[in-house]
């Protein structure tokens, strides 16, 4: 499994400048290809080859006068922009021709100077490395102070110096590790996710949502103000723009940290993890779309996913219309609707619920089935899913019934 490792690089005055230039350069390089495909493609001519296209815009450019200060930079970087064309095309032309799963891709746009973030990548090529000092060395750059909140597991592949909105350095190492299978137990747990509370676990535990950036609204609205005060074009506009970029930073930290933390823990504790396989683009288009992105539990969901295959755990994503909250968990029965703002309702059998819970409960009995049914295990015929058109509840129907 290949992972990345992130860590804080603090480039001196010279460096900045050295990867300013880099940046530059692997941003011409990427636009140069992609304009020339464009012309070929308006012209009627054959899609330009990989090869053919690095020779015209990197090998013959920098004997020109135009481009001859590609030059002060690595090939390696060049190169790897190139291929980040390249790549960007193979998804396009796989998504068109449906090859590719998920959401369509949009061909490739140009980069601009003033993109929110920059990199560029060194490859093994490139003969990057670390320094007995422990400082990361880069072709035509230098020696480039990092600041190690750990040790890498292997010998990294590759590494990106990433340069972010608020003007900070990283450097995300691309390692090879192995599986680190945890002594096994047998606890198993469903997750509810939700915005009242971030993650409501079966075994009744509620993990508050720590609601990072309506938390920092005030400080954001603040710096937002004093931004559109700002001539444009100023260099105090610009200080401004790195004021509020700063601010959505801590924000974005802050909601990583967290979800890296519960994921870890729930990994640790549970040998089995059982999820909702929501559609969080869906919900993001709603009146909750603010909350919604505020939580973050695509980004959550993927931490588990990956803990889970490096660890020796199971995740198991049950079915987005399973009716978790209108089930009952004690005898089965299924409510015809319930309203959101039911939060505790009593079933037919005398069971007490509460909504998040009982949800809970549900979506690892559920989990559970499927992993049985995976393995050829003998399970009973699943609960009723709701159709995809049933998107809400009917009014007036607060108790469960018996169907």
């Amino acid at each position: 499994m290949q992972l990345r490792y992130n860590f804080r690089l603090y480039p001196t005055p010279g460096q900045r400048v050295a990867l300013a230039k880099a940046f530059g350069c692997a941003r011409v390089v990427y636009n140069d290809g992609l304009r020339i495909r464009q012309e070929a493609h308006e012209q009627g001519l054959p899609y330009i080859s990989d090869g053919e296209l690095s020779k015209r815009i990197i090998t013959e450019a920098k004997k020109t006068p135009e481009r001859a200060w590609l030059g002060e930079v690595s090939a390696v970087v060049l190169q790897q922009a190139l291929a980040d064309l390249n790549t960007a095309y193979r998804n396009f032309f796989a998504s068109i021709t449906g090859k590719r799963k998920g959401p369509k891709m949009a061909p490739p746009r140009f980069r601009s100077r003033k993109d929110n973030r920059q990199a560029i990548r060194f490859t093994r090529n490139a003969r990057f490395a670390i320094t007995a000092g422990g400082r990361l060395r880069l072709p035509k750059v230098g020696d480039v102070k990092v600041k190690w909140s750990r040790e890498l597991p292997s010998q990294p592949s590759s590494v990106t110096v990433v340069k972010d909105a608020a003007g900070r350095y990283f450097a995300s190492f691309v390692v090879e590790v192995g599986d680190e299978p945890l002594p096994e137990t047998a606890a198993e747990v469903g997750i509810d996710l939700g915005l009242t509370h971030f993650a409501v676990l079966s075994d009744g535990r509620k993990i508050d949502n720590p609601r990072f950036l309506r938390r920092a609204e005030r400080r954001l609205r603040k710096a937002q103000k004093a931004l559109s005060r700002k001539a444009k074009g100023s260099n105090n506009r610009k200080k401004a723009v790195a004021r509020v970029a700063r601010a959505h930073a801590r924000v974005a930290d802050a909601r990583r940290d967290f979800a890296h933390k519960l994921s870890t823990q729930i990994i640790r504790e549970n040998q089995a993890v059982v999820v909702e396989d929501l559609c969080v683009k869906g919900l993001a288009r709603t009146r909750l779309a603010k909350s919604v992105h505020d939580a973050g539990w695509s980004a959550f969901v993927n931490m588990l996913a990956y803990k889970a295959a490096r660890y020796g755990r199971t995740l198991v994503k049950i079915d987005r219309w399973f009716p978790s909250s209108k089930l009952c968990s004690t005898c089965g029965a299924l409510a015809e609707s319930m309203l959101l703002n039911v939060r505790t309702w009593t079933c037919a059998c005398g069971a007490v619920h509460d909504r998040d819970i009982n949800a809970a409960r549900n979506i690892l009995a559920a989990g559970r089935a499927e992993r049985l049914n995976a393995c050829g295990g003998d399970v009973r015929p699943p609960f009723g899913v709701a159709d995809a058109g049933e998107a809400g509840s009917r009014r007036g129907a607060a108790r469960c019934g018996t169907g």
